[in-house]
């Protein structure tokens, strides 16, 4: 995962891993004048991803001559090529994959129709067709990519993602794996929320696996796709307790706005670029300036008992005082004519 810097244009390769790939790409922007600012690389399954953020401000061409360039080298390489320039539009798109929950479309929906989301919603994409009348309540195309069992057309996926441009995808509760292929086209693009407190039960029946393994505190999360699964950076969390003989249905009823609310603020903090990922982990670009809480509410920071503490306790004083005198004491490595060993030795 590379780190996203603001201002910056992103290229994505994606194709069949090949010699000559990085070169060939590089070469184009070094003869434009285009500054390589960070490049990440990864291949799956054969398939090969480079992910660039660069700095066209002096370069020497045109950005439409630029995308152009790209894309006919993708055509020479055989592999896709996408550009985004920072300018390329005002309001953001978001495309959202469902499943059969709506609890977290109808919370996506509420927050775009009050003006608090900070971007469109253009599509509705789902693997079945159960909420199409949701999506038609709020005017957004729909479209069913599923066959009967479900099994999502992927190829189908993608052209729609390509024809509503979209610039986050967002996996309202969308109940299937995404393929390297749509993973690696939308690096650090795609939103999940899981229910639970990753990486604590990842893949499938969370809620049930917390009950099996009788946790006391479950929770919800909001995190990046990657092709490792339920393993991507962690945007929000959020936690609660689980009641005695607690059902999974009981659970799900406790967790599902939890997971809304979770969603909306990690889908917040990526359009208001407010986030950064380094490492493999989440952190605020500006804290200070920043409302967001990345993990629980600051009142249980408050709530925490912050005592006893390691080295405040009066023994350890003692202890301490006795070392600088040179007083052996029970933590120190035992050597010398005093160690046992030197004891049994005489």
């Amino acid at each position: 995962m590379v780190v996203v810097t603001r201002g910056l244009t992103e290229i994505v390769v994606v194709g069949e891993d090949d010699t000559g790939l990085i070169a060939n790409v590089t070469s184009l922007l070094f003869e434009r004048n285009v500054n390589i600012e960070d490049l990440d690389q990864a291949v799956r399954d054969g398939l090969f991803r480079m992910t660039m953020r660069v700095d066209t401000d002096g370069m020497v061409c045109k950005q439409s001559t630029l995308r152009e360039d790209l894309q006919n080298l993708g055509e020479e390489l055989g592999v896709d090529v996408q550009v985004r320039f920072p300018s390329d539009r005002d309001t953001q798109s978001i495309a959202v994959l469902v499943t059969k929950e709506s609890h977290c479309l109808e919370a996506i929906f509420e927050a775009w129709a009050s003006g608090d989301l900070g971007a469109d919603v253009e599509i509705v994409i789902g693997n079945h067709s159960d909420l199409e009348p949701l999506a038609r309540k709020y005017d957004v195309p729909f479209h069913d990519i599923g066959d009967e069992k479900g099994t999502p057309d992927e190829g189908e996926l993608l052209d729609l993602l390509a024809e509503y441009d979209a610039d986050l995808v967002v996996l309202a509760r969308y109940m299937r794996i995404l393929s390297p292929d749509v993973v690696f086209r939308y690096e650090s693009r795609i939103i999940n929320v899981h229910p639970s407190l990753l990486p604590a039960f990842p893949g499938a029946s969370a809620y049930m696996q917390a009950i099996e393994e009788g946790v006391r505190i479950a929770g919800v999360t909001a995190h990046y796709v990657t092709t490792d699964l339920d393993q991507g950076p962690i945007i929000a969390q959020r936690a609660f307790n689980v009641p005695d003989d607690a059902t999974e249905e009981e659970l799900q009823a406790i967790g599902q706005p939890l997971e809304a609310e979770a969603l909306l603020e990690a889908i917040d903090l990526h359009l208001t670029d407010e986030v950064s990922v380094h490492r493999g982990r989440t952190r605020l670009r500006d804290p200070e300036e920043s409302d967001a809480q990345l993990g629980a509410p600051e009142d249980l920071d408050r709530a925490n008992p912050d005592r006893p503490v390691n080295g405040l306790g009066e023994y350890v004083a003692e202890q301490d005082d006795a070392d600088d005198d040179g007083t052996e004491t029970a933590d120190d490595e035992v050597t010398g004519e005093n160690s046992p060993e030197a004891e049994a030795s005489e």
